[in-house]
């Protein structure tokens, strides 16, 4: 696996944590931007739109639209299960041991 792979897998955690996290499992794709940032992942909100795409293919989130083109990303009990280590999701890094 490639740095750019292993930045990538890295990020979708880094969103799916994120989501965990909220009460209602949703975040907007601007609020994910500043997330990932915040992990030291620089990245276009193209990038970031891309990556909520991919994730919701794998099924570990779901992507609403709200308006012509904001998302907004809501995490799938497979996305929660990958967070919680009792399930894999291909394409995103595995959360460490807490």
């Amino acid at each position: 696996m490639n740095f750019n792979e292993h930045a990538t897998r890295d990020a979708r955690l880094v969103i799916l944590k994120a989501l965990a996290e909220q009460t209602d499992g949703r975040l907007n794709e601007t609020l994910l931007q500043v997330t990932i940032e915040t992990f030291g992942h620089r990245r276009s909100r193209d990038w970031v739109r891309t990556q909520m795409r991919a994730l919701e293919e794998l099924g570990a989130i779901r992507v609403i639209k709200a308006g012509e083109e904001f998302l907004i990303g809501e995490l799938t009990q497979l996305g929660q299960d990958h967070v919680d280590r009792r399930a894999i999701v291909e394409g995103v890094a595995r959360p460490s041991p807490r």
